[in-house]
């Protein structure tokens, strides 16, 4: 599902270009979550951009279900990442003036579905994280795994083919980022998407199908 070929990212210093990325490969395939982990300043944020289509490489391609994108114009890479790319971030972004519900409607809505289909559907994702019983609830009034939960619930609102997640349980204690853990996995294997999830949580990485890790703007196997 997601293909990262040969990319190199460097930018433009007053001295030197800095190399961040430097001929980096990966496949994730459908339903493997593959564990990021790498140091702060490794590469790892520039590696999730390039390949959730927020930034483009230098040179090498990115493939989404088959398609290059590293070439594409900008508003066929914003579709893909509407409708094929799903985001789960360390804080959650919900809009504080929506519901959990309505948070998970949104992207649904953006993408043209029908008010009421976009409402069932959320309602069964927030189900399946088991919040659905704080639907009506704002941000505030929820607690930071609940909150968390509600994210990933809308980062697969429009059932991306490929989730990218940066340290999706990184400002949650040890017993609530079990239970969001262990609902993102179930959730990636019962939908088939490939994911890709930065995490400093070793515990958490091993539990995942592999380990890269970066070295040299490299990504190499842990």
């Amino acid at each position: 599902m997601l293909v990262l070929d040969n990319i190199h990212r460097s930018y433009e210093q007053a001295e030197e270009d800095l190399i961040v990325l430097n001929g980096a490969n990966l496949t994730v395939r459908a339903g493997e979550m593959v564990a990021l982990v790498a140091p702060s300043g490794a590469g790892k944020s520039t590696l999730l951009h390039i390949a959730g289509l927020l930034e483009r490489p230098t040179s090498g391609e990115v493939y989404i279900a088959q398609a290059a994108q590293s070439q594409a114009v900008d508003r066929a890479r914003t579709l893909m990442r509407r409708n094929e790319i799903g985001f789960v971030y360390q804080f959650h972004h919900l809009l504080a003036e929506f519901s959990a519900l309505e948070n998970v409607m949104l992207p649904q809505l953006i993408r043209g579905e029908n008010r009421k289909e976009a409402e069932l559907r959320a309602m069964e994702l927030l189900a399946y994280m088991k919040i659905d019983h704080r639907s009506d609830h704002r941000p505030s009034e929820l607690s930071g795994g609940e909150k968390q939960r509600v994210a990933i619930a809308r980062a697969m609102a429009n059932a991306p083919r490929v989730l990218l997640a940066d340290e999706p349980t990184g400002n949650l204690d040890p017993n609530t980022s079990e239970y969001v853990f262990k609902a993102l996995n179930a959730l990636v294997k019962q939908s088939g998407i490939a994911a890709l999830v930065a995490t400093h949580n070793l515990f958490l990485a091993e539990r995942m199908d592999r380990q890269i890790t970066l070295v040299d703007g490299k990504i190499v196997d842990l």
